[in-house]
């Protein structure tokens, strides 16, 4: 029986509305991806409607007539989830839900994100995340599921107890919100432990970003055996992951594997999920990953760098990595256009194609990074050998009698807060009124 319930597939109908400032190829490629969306969970695409409006309709998003054709498209497909490619409202969905029949289901990209999510959450503070976001998401949107939560039966008489349930299904949400809220919050406290810990040791970290999808994961296992699971998924790897590498010049870097991004993320994913994407935003340097062999892998680039804006993470260092070119060499001189071409490489995770090339740029990125520096401190100022313990690599420390002379590969924080005590900072001294 259960080996059955895992060969059953949802036969879906994605929707997309050209309204606004979408454009008939952007909603193309919408649907594009958001079949791909719906692969990943398992589900398969029978049809896609495209629907031209000045503005979304109130009722049904896509108008009584469209609705109506959708309907005939369901009953003559046997389609049993319809999909569409923009957010909808709880009023929305039960009115489609009753023009379709209760036998199909109506959700939005948002919940089908949220889906994916909980199939491919590993670790504890992956699915309470993953639980948080889909509670926040759903509880206003209990009356649009009407015959899952708010009926309890088809006939006169149910109402009243059907809004009760309905009421009670809220209030308990409501109450797991609240303690999902509690657990995060002490996981979020351990985990900026761990991450104070990393920052005292001094080694710098490097951000593995991009695009769901762009190789992260492969390219985190090629450099590090990290054993990660790789598929050509949207979403397959949810959790981040670090990894210690060792450059060639001996010194070593954390590399951490990050969620991947995606065109119309919603607000509440970024949310919940911040804890997670802020390894983006506390790394030293952002090695953004983009599928070259994609042909809207420019807009792909434009949505990764928004996020990172939007979190915080617009001005670190960047390295910019195309990867997948061994399958779109010929790409490479579309691309070759889009950033300074020392910061710049292309490579390819799976074959190791530019890989040593891509080390070698970030071992100069982290050499530029840090600078060794001498520093002269009064011991009565002992508190500045702490930080230095804190904010770069102390490589030697000599105790005189009124100083203690320190020498640190430090960064460009650590070098402007103790400034005041460096014998010989490779930087040029600037006088500033």
């Amino acid at each position: 029986m259960e080996q059955n319930e895992k060969n059953i597939q949802d036969r879906a109908v994605l929707v997309g509305v050209v309204y606004g400032e979408e454009t008939a190829e952007s909603v193309e490629r919408g649907l594009g991806e958001l079949e791909g969306l719906l692969d990943t969970a398992g589900g398969v695409t029978v049809a896609k409607m495209v629907q031209n409006k000045e503005s979304p309709d109130p009722r049904t998003m896509i108008g009584s007539g469209k609705a109506a054709e959708l309907s005939a498209l369901c009953d003559a497909n046997d389609v049993t989830l319809v999909v569409f490619d923009c957010e909808l409202s709880p009023s929305q969905i039960r009115n489609l839900e009753d023009i379709l029949g209760k036998e199909i289901r109506v959700i939005d990209r948002s919940m089908l994100i949220l889906d994916i999510f909980a199939l491919h959450a590993v670790t504890g503070e992956g699915k309470l995340q993953v639980e948080l976001a889909q509670l926040k998401y759903t509880a206003p949107r209990l009356s649009g599921h009407g015959t899952e939560m708010s009926r309890l039966g088809g006939g006169i008489g149910t109402r009243g107890p059907g809004e009760s349930k309905l009421e009670t299904d809220r209030r308990h949400m409501m109450r797991r919100v609240q303690a999902l809220e509690r657990q995060i919050a002490e996981m979020d406290k351990n985990r900026k432990t761990m991450r104070a810990a990393r920052d005292r040791s001094g080694i710098p970290e490097v951000a593995i970003v991009g695009y769901t999808n762009a190789g992260k994961s492969t390219l985190l296992n090629r450099l590090t055996d990290a054993g990660i699971l790789a598929e050509d998924k949207l979403f397959a790897t949810l959790d981040p992951t670090t990894r210690k590498f060792v450059l060639p010049s001996g010194e070593p870097i954390l590399l951490t594997d990050t969620v991947g991004f995606i065109n119309k993320l919603p607000h509440h994913l970024i949310r919940a999920f911040r804890s997670t994407l802020e390894e983006a935003c506390q790394a030293d340097i952002l090695l953004v990953l983009t599928d070259a062999s994609d042909e809207n892998f420019r807009e792909q680039l434009r949505v990764t760098e928004n996020l990172l804006a939007e979190l915080g993470a617009a001005d670190k260092p960047t390295l910019y990595v195309f990867n997948k070119c061994d399958l779109g060499m010929a790409e490479i001189a579309r691309v070759g256009r889009e950033a300074p071409e020392e910061n710049m490489v292309f490579i390819s995770a799976r074959t190791g194609q530019g890989v040593d090339r891509m080390v070698d740029r970030l071992s100069d990125m982290v050499s530029e990074g840090k600078k060794r520096v001498t520093y002269r401190i009064p011991n009565a100022e002992g508190g500045a050998l702490n930080t230095l313990y804190r904010y770069a690599t102390v490589e030697s420390v000599d105790y005189g009698d009124e100083y203690m002379t320190v020498v640190a590969m430090a960064d460009s924080q650590a070098r402007g807060m103790l400034r005041r005590f460096a014998v010989d900072d490779p930087e040029p001294r600037e006088d500033w009124e």
